[in-house]
């Protein structure tokens, strides 16, 4: 078995572990953060755009590590249009850290679901290993003052009223 492989059906068994405990209730929703200050970030989009996590410093900024081959990252996406659609001119942004997959791929996917917030590419899986991303979908939530705030394993209804009072409490804190 390729190491590739073989990191597919390890994470694929993790992702069916995690998902057992959402619908246990063991995990659910957001979750506190007190470890505090976000690792440095600097990715490129798909259009060869870098972006740097401290660039986004005054925004409340939720990093999400997926994969298309992630049936729940895929279901998610959707949901986190609504949320960047509702948030409308709040300093506020979504990036979207693609683990280690083409653009080819990626692009497949986005011409079936386009979403309205970038998407950054982890070619190598280094920022999601600095990020602990070892589950998909994982997502990191940060105040404006690039301090992790929570954080969240499995996909997420976006949409949810207490996600929404929660980051805009984020966004009240400014």
């Amino acid at each position: 078995m390729s190491t590739r492989t073989h990191f597919v059906v390890r994470l694929a068994l993790c992702l069916l572990l995690v998902a057992g405990l959402v619908g246990a209730g063991i995990v659910k929703g957001l979750q506190p953060w007190a470890g505090g200050a976000a690792p440095a970030l600097v990715l490129k989009d798909l259009d060869g755009r870098e972006h740097r996590l401290a660039d986004y410093k005054g925004k409340v900024v939720v990093l999400n590590f997926w994969a298309t081959w992630c049936d729940p990252c895929r279901q998610e996406m959707p949901s986190l249009n609504g949320l960047k659609a509702r948030m409308g001119e709040a300093p506020f942004v979504i990036l979207a850290i693609n683990m280690a997959e083409g653009e080819a791929r990626i692009g497949e996917f986005l011409k079936k679901v386009p979403l309205e917030f970038p998407v950054l590419l982890d070619r190598d899986g280094a920022a999601s290993r600095t990020w602990h991303a070892r589950l998909l979908p994982y997502t990191v939530v940060l105040g404006p003052d690039q301090q992790i705030r929570y954080t969240a394993i499995g996909a997420l209804d976006w949409s949810a009223p207490e996600i929404d009072a929660t980051l805009r409490r984020l966004l009240s804190r400014r």
